[in-house]
């Protein structure tokens, strides 16, 4: 990617590097109680949040569309980013990204890994009472996704309709570049989460950097979808696609729309893909 100019406080955020060993308990903390500072509070019907939002696009592929309203009938938090890879390696005790960096993001985990990394994140948490014994950190469903990446706009994109401005050309799109990292400004994927601007509601790269994983099996349309939030489990037995949403550093910019939905194979791995987490009440 180009370069990008890191604040000193930042760089010494950014000091322990990756390679820490996973019985650093110390530094596991420190990383765990970062995470939990970094979620932001959605509240669905208060404040700025809207109760409902219209998910989907008529004017994207087949797979945005029917347009349906969708109500969250609870509240949640979402992480502001993506999980870095020093986090990463602490709670899994390994650290499997092609792109390293310790406040990068990680990458090149498969979709059951990322859930286990939620699993192992949510023993520790609760382990050192600092989240309660019915809250649980996972995936956010795609409608929770969409809604917080749209941030109350019904625009192509949190910040309006275009990429482009004029005389721009081919994958440009200078409109975007102070959001995202996409084909048009990214040669790799190798800067901290949060280089970029945050969309209205203080939540970093959820256009482009990397893709990531929603909790939902992938459905190739939204008829039948579910209108509370809730994720959407496959027809039939366990999910052998899953939803990947944002778009990444791979992607042209037309894929990096608040609306755009991608299929992912459960097993595969790729360093454009990664996560960010949820925390919620655990489903009774």
């Amino acid at each position: 990617m180009r370069n990008v100019l890191i604040p000193v406080a930042m760089m010494l955020l950014l000091a322990p590097a990756v390679g820490l060993k996973a019985d650093d308990s110390s530094e596991r903390a420190r990383l765990l109680k970062t995470f939990l500072d970094e979620f932001v509070a959605i509240t669905p019907g208060k404040d700025r949040f809207p109760a409902t939002f219209r998910m989907g696009s008529e004017d994207g592929a087949a797979s945005e569309r029917p347009v349906h309203e969708v109500r969250l009938p609870a509240t949640f938090r979402i992480a502001k980013y993506e999980v870095p890879q020093n986090l990463y390696e602490v709670v899994m005790g390994e650290n499997p990204s092609r792109w390293q960096g310790p406040r990068n993001s990680a990458e090149m985990m498969t979709w059951q890994e990322a859930n286990e990394f939620c699993t192992k994140v949510t023993t520790l948490l609760r382990q050192s009472k600092q989240i309660g014994p019915d809250e649980i950190v996972r995936l956010p469903t795609e409608a929770e996704w969409e809604y917080c990446c749209r941030a109350g706009t019904t625009t192509a994109y949190s910040f309006g309709d275009a990429a482009q401005a004029p005389g721009d050309a081919g994958k440009q799109a200078s409109l975007l570049d102070p959001y995202a990292w996409h084909t048009g400004n990214a040669a790799g994927n190798d800067p901290p989460v949060g280089a970029l601007k945050p969309n209205a509601w203080g939540l970093y790269d959820m256009h482009g950097y990397l893709w990531e994983f929603c909790s939902d099996a992938w459905h190739a349309d939204y008829e039948g979808a579910p209108a509370d939030g809730s994720s959407r489990p496959a027809t039939e037995g366990q999910p052998t696609q899953i939803v990947i949403r944002s778009g990444s550093w791979k992607d042209p910019y037309p894929r990096l729309r608040s609306a755009a939905r991608q299929p992912f194979a459960v097993n595969g791995r790729d360093d454009a893909v990664g996560f960010r987490c949820v925390l919620a009440r655990e489903a009774r």
